[in-house]
């Protein structure tokens, strides 16, 4: 599901509709980052995977670009968010590029079109994750946030550049993707 914001309510923080977004998505009040295993739900199937340190210290960014552009929780929407976060760079979030270069492969598939517009609005807007994560950053209204992410702003047209490195990304994703899939298969 995707967090809404109503108009009349008051302005919230990140903080605040972090923790909307996790009561929504029934994720439990710290979003399941103690866990020691996560599930990734192909469908009806769950995937069990480790919660590492690389992926509690990625999901944190995650979860607050879930918030603030909207992409939903389900199968499409975590492609999509997968898409969006290579566009814009996932950094030296190691866990983020592997877990979404294989979202992306998996996007390709379900939703290609939705996956294709979400990396563009990627590589046209910013995300988290060079921010640091403390007080401070959850602290700030959704509305700065989004604002200063440049998630308002309009969608340009496909470039050949976008086009060139969506493709770069496919090839990658497929691989991650078909790697991860052999590696987490239960046996």
């Amino acid at each position: 599901r995707t967090t809404t914001l109503e108009p009349s309510a008051p302005v919230p923080t990140l903080r605040d509709a972090l923790s909307r977004y996790f009561e929504e998505n029934h994720f439990g009040a710290d979003g399941g980052y103690a866990a020691a295993w996560v599930d990734f739900k192909l469908g009806p199937v769950p995937l069990p995977f480790p919660n590492t340190d690389a992926r509690r210290r990625a999901v944190r960014y995650h979860d607050l670009h879930h918030v603030l552009t909207g992409y939903r929780t389900d199968l499409a929407g975590e492609f999509e968010i997968s898409a969006w976060e290579i566009g814009s760079g996932c950094r030296d979030f190691v866990a983020a590029w592997q877990l979404n270069l294989g979202g992306m492969g998996g996007g390709l598939f379900l939703c290609p079109a939705r996956t294709l517009r979400a990396f563009r609005r990627g590589r046209h807007t910013k995300n988290l994750y060079g921010y640091v994560y403390d007080d401070a950053l959850l602290a700030r209204p959704v509305a700065d946030a989004r604002r200063e992410l440049s998630l308002e702003d309009e969608l340009p047209p496909l470039s050949p550049a976008d086009a060139a490195l969506f493709v770069l990304a496919e090839l990658c994703g497929l691989v991650v993707a078909l790697a991860s899939f052999f590696v987490f298969l239960p046996v």
